[in-house]
């Protein structure tokens, strides 16, 4: 994506997030009916302390807005700093990155690291690409290596694989948090070719996730917590934590545990003793 999408894209964003806003939510008075939900841009641009024209005009993604003005526009729509951040990142205010990236390598240690790790754990780069996995991620989620590498990708298993979709108790959380982390990607990569494709395939495919995107919400990946509904280990409710490589911060590794002492800590080993048997 060019200049031009990401202002647009820009200006979508700003959009969906007025529409969010009520007057009272930022101090205005609630004066007569509305057509539509949210704040009018007049309200947005007289809050920010800018004219209503040059407000339109960077929601149209005809102009670069400045970074102060960015800035109160983040205050006045109450944005968090996950927001923020992609809106900053979409109007250029973060160093250039090259149109192409090279094709990812697993780093050694990262994959050693995985491999000795006794808990599920996923390596995954660039566009939340699943690039390398232990064997207990395997069991928990999928055979990966039977997928091919150009659609070994996490996202894209969440809205188009069926059993994968239904390892989770609450699928729509899942899939909507997908979305969000994808838009932060787009943000970091907006000349990634491969990344705008698998949007797009994505927005075909699936109505919600076309619906979500529209919306623009962002997140950054970092940890949280899911209920799988395993078929072999029955319900195990895993905390997963993110770890950035330093020396590569495109590449993550992801580690799912639980609790010790609880019936998702024993479902993990009895998981862990199924696989061995299993590879046996």
């Amino acid at each position: 994506m060019g200049k031009d999408v990401r202002l647009n894209e820009l200006g979508s964003f700003l959009k969906a997030r007025r529409g969010e806003l009520g007057p009272r939510e930022v101090g205005l008075p609630e004066t007569g009916r509305r057509r539509v939900a949210g704040l009018r841009r007049e309200e947005v641009a007289q809050l920010a302390s800018i004219s209503t024209e040059y407000y339109t005009r960077i929601e149209q993604g005809r102009i670069h807005a400045s970074g102060p003005v960015l800035l109160d526009l983040a205050r006045v729509l109450h944005l968090g700093d996950d927001q923020r951040d992609y809106m900053l990142e979409l109007a250029g205010k973060e160093r250039a990155r090259p149109r192409r990236a090279a094709t990812q390598r697993v780093r050694p240690q990262l994959r050693r690291l995985l491999e000795a790790t006794d808990a599920p754990a996923l390596l995954m780069g660039r566009r939340m690409d699943v690039l390398a996995w232990n064997d207990l991620a395997a069991a928990l989620m999928t055979d990966f290596a039977k997928i091919p590498a150009k659609d070994r990708n996490y996202v894209r298993l969440v809205f188009t694989d069926p059993a994968f979709r239904s390892l989770y108790d609450d699928w729509e959380t899942v899939a909507k948090s997908c979305v969000a982390f994808l838009h932060m990607e787009v943000a970091h990569r907006t000349d990634d070719p491969r990344l705008a494709a698998l949007v797009g395939e994505l927005s075909v495919q699936d109505p919600r996730f076309r619906q979500w995107w529209a919306a623009h919400h962002v997140a950054q990946r970092s940890s949280g917590t899911k209920l799988f509904h395993h078929p072999v280990a029955g319900d195990l409710t895993l905390d997963w934590d993110l770890f950035t490589c330093p020396t590569d911060p495109d590449q993550q590794l992801v580690v799912y545990s639980a609790e010790p002492g609880t019936p998702s800590h024993d479902g993990l080993h009895f998981l862990a003793s199924w696989a061995g048997t299993r590879q046996a």
